[in-house]
């Protein structure tokens, strides 16, 4: 071709050639060569109002996941989910809000007339609670601390706490440096003593826990929880850890009248320390609802967990068990229970926390009324009129063992026709004891499963219905005094207003048993003596002998047994009035000559 026949290009059709060509070389390697888009990149906000996910790092289809430092997200109830490494896993575990920590611990203490409570900012747990007007059996006697901090330090668990169902929130929680706000001391009336009403909040940029006290002049203290995973709520239970009550009583043992307690549907019930189940019990998030309340108690003093609004029954969910810590006994090492008790309710959480003495009155006062927390075991309906009467008198003679003394009198007056009318069958059956005898004597080459013994029985009724005698009148005034005895014994170890309650001398503590059995000893002769003035009823030299021991038995009783002092001096006063009374009885009704039956041959 010539050179006029060739096509001619342009600068325009060479621009426009070389366009075309580099678009298409784009278009291909965009196709082909160029990296993937990180799946769900947009959408990595999402992250902060659920539990977090596995990233995927695709290649060639096939999903792979990689864990890497910091890129662990918690959720609740389901242990952990890891996200792939990169820029990705950064984005998608970006913190749904601040991190909020204090930079060293340090403790946080309110106090007002009835306790002074000592938080630590790790954790925002209790440290020290201790109930200003009460003292320990310590010598010198200390003031009372309801918090175990050798069996929390074994235990790792400390009072108010919190209980989630993922081990590591729980263990971020209660380790976690809270930042502190709280109210200066008030100027009058509430907790004026030290700061009040502290608020306590903590963050590590997922979990968020705000706690909240407030305090007044009295043993319930309000408690708010709020916890939030990645701006979520989350179920987190306030715990008494670490054990509860005094630590320093004796016989029995502390751990032997601590229990953990609930109530439901208005029925209590308690679980001793050593029947509990271990932790495992409460795996994968088992919760027991439909509680009225809920809490930890020693003999004299409880912890109630109490709905927040009042009484809410069924509302609140509950969780109890044991850990184990090490003691010396008698230079042994022996595992010893730890009891510990957990409540929640859905967030935010709200509670309020009793801790204090058992006194039957506040309880009862209370809403919802916990006064079933002071047993008096099944002799209540003994036990309870008993220290009511007894509080009665307390209102006019400030000494609890003087209104022992007064109770004991009134007591043995409104006996005194039973012990009248005992006397006179106690007469009348040791006039006919010497028949008896003679009737017993015909019988008693026969077994008890001899037939003719139901004989020896009916011919002896029969002496007894034509002399107008009831067999057990003469034991009936004694009989009705044993409930008595087990009901005040019950009452004076249950009730707060016993424990170290002071009579004189010697005796300072009315619900424990009298340190030199002094009170024993002297119980045991005075009744003594009393069975020395009354008339026996039988001829048999074996039963008088056992109506003789029986008295210093009694003493033997009360010398090796956990018997309050108080119950000794109800005796000892009861002895004293019956030697008066029995005095007067044998001075108006004369015992009479005793008629020997002669045998018939």
């Amino acid at each position: 071709m010539s050179d006029a026949a060739k096509p001619k290009f342009g600068h325009e059709m060479r621009l426009l050639a070389a366009s075309l060509l580099s678009m298409g070389v784009i278009l291909l390697w965009t196709k082909f060569f160029a990296p993937k888009p990180v799946p769900g990149l947009n959408k990595a906000t999402t992250a902060q109002s659920g539990p977090a996910t596995a990233g995927a790092g695709a290649s060639g289809g096939a999903g792979s996941t990689a864990a890497g430092p910091g890129a662990t997200a918690m959720t609740p109830g389901k242990g952990t989910a890891n996200v792939s490494g990169g820029a990705a896993a950064a984005a998608a575990q970006a913190p749904p809000v601040a991190a909020k920590a204090d930079a060293t611990e340090h403790a946080v203490t309110v106090e007002n007339e009835l306790y002074r409570v000592v938080f630590s900012n790790r954790g925002a747990v209790v440290k020290s609670w201790e109930l200003k007007k009460y003292t320990d059996d310590s010598k010198p006697q200390k003031i009372l601390n309801v918090v175990h901090p050798e069996a929390a330090q074994a235990t790792g668990g400390w009072p108010l706490a919190l209980i989630f169902d993922d081990p590591q929130l729980q263990a971020a929680a209660n380790d976690g440096l809270y930042t502190v706000t709280q109210a200066p001391a008030a100027g009058g009336g509430g907790a004026k003593f030290a700061g009040s009403d502290p608020e306590f909040s903590w963050s590590d940029g997922h979990l968020e826990v705000t706690k909240r006290f407030h305090f007044d002049n009295s043993y319930v203290v309000q408690v708010e929880t709020i916890t939030k995973l990645n701006g979520s709520p989350v179920v987190a239970g306030l715990a008494w850890l670490g054990g509860f009550g005094d630590l320093t009583v004796q016989n029995p043992s502390p751990i032997e009248s601590t229990s953990v307690f609930y109530d439901e549907n208005g029925k209590l019930t308690n679980i001793a320390a050593k029947k509990l189940d271990g932790p495992e019990k409460w795996a994968n998030g088992v919760w027991q609802g439909g509680k009225d309340w809920t809490g930890i108690e020693d003999r004299y003093f409880a912890m109630v967990f109490l709905p927040g609004a009042g009484p809410a029954p069924g509302t609140l969910e509950a969780r109890y068990w044991r850990d184990s810590r090490n003691v010396v006994v008698d230079g042994k090492d022996t595992q010893e229970a730890v009891p510990q008790v957990a409540t929640a309710t859905p967030q935010p959480m709200g509670l309020r926390v009793y801790v204090g003495p058992k006194d039957y009155d506040d309880l009862k006062k209370m809403r919802p009324p916990l006064h079933s927390l002071v047993n008096f075991g099944f002799l209540e309906f003994i036990a309870d009129p008993l220290f009511h009467g007894l509080k009665l008198l307390h209102n006019y003679i400030p000494n609890w063992g003087w209104a022992i003394v007064v109770l004991t009198l009134v007591i043995n007056m409104l006996l005194f026709p039973l012990r009248i009318s005992s006397y006179k069958t106690t007469l009348k059956m040791q006039r006919v004891a010497p028949e008896i005898k003679q009737i017993q004597d015909k019988y008693k080459k026969y077994t008890m499963r001899d037939p003719r013994k139901a004989e020896m029985n009916k011919e002896v009724m029969a002496v007894y219905q034509r002399e107008g005698i009831n067999p057990v009148g003469g034991c009936f005034q004694m009989f009705l005094q044993m409930p008595i005895w087990f009901g005040l014994n019950s009452m004076l170890r249950s009730t707060i207003e016993m424990r170290h309650a002071r009579w004189f001398g010697w005796i300072t503590d009315l619900s424990a048993r009298d340190p030199y059995y002094v009170l024993p000893i002297m119980m045991g002769l005075s009744m003594y003596l009393v069975s020395k003035m009354t008339p026996m009823t039988s001829t048999d030299p074996q039963q008088q002998m056992m109506m003789k021991v029986m008295p210093i038995t009694m003493a033997g009783i009360f010398m090796i047994s956990p018997i309050s002092s108080g119950l000794a001096v109800y005796i000892l006063t009861s002895s004293l009035v019956g030697i008066g009374q029995q005095y007067w009885l044998n001075k108006q009704h004369p015992v009479t000559a005793v008629v020997q039956v002669k045998k018939k041959k």
